[in-house]
Formats: C-alpha cells, sequence, structure tokens
C-alpha cells in the first residue's frame, strides 16, 4: 500500500476513533441516566427505552473498536 492510501486511512480511522469518543460520552450519560432513575421508572416505557439506548450505543462502539482495528491492520 502507497504512502497517500495509509494517509487516507489514518485520517479515517482518526474520524472514527472521534466518533467513537462521542458516542461513548452518550452511552456513559444514558446509562447513568437510566441508573439513576427510581426503580418503579426504571421498569417503565420511558426506563426500557433508556437502557436499550444505552445497550445500543454499547454495540455501537464495540463495532467502532473492530473498524479501528481493521484500518490498523491495512495500513501495517
Amino acid at each position: 500500500m502507497n504512502k497517500g492510501r495509509r494517509d487516507e486511512i489514518s485520517r479515517a480511522r482518526g474520524m472514527i476513533e472521534e466518533a467513537k469518543a462521542i458516542l461513548e460520552t452518550a452511552q456513559q450519560e444514558e446509562q447513568e441516566y437510566f441508573d439513576n432513575m427510581p426503580e418503579n421508572m426504571q421498569g417503565s416505557d420511558k426506563g426500557q427505552r433508556a437502557e436499550e439506548a444505552a445497550g445500543q450505543l454499547e454495540e455501537a462502539i464495540n463495532a467502532l473498536d473492530e473498524v479501528i482495528s481493521n484500518c490498523e491492520d491495512a495500513i501495517q
């Protein structure tokens, strides 16, 4: 792989890492929101939606970890 493509992949990886950081903040905030709800609210529709959103964000973060790893592997 030539230097130009490696540089472009590295630039893309940086953008993905930035997106991951944003999602991590959102996931932590959503999880804290759920955790701080009274127990009777955690079982409500609102609580279930918050818990589901936190879980979905966690999955997105994990997927981005794999993408970052694949980018690193590609430029080595």
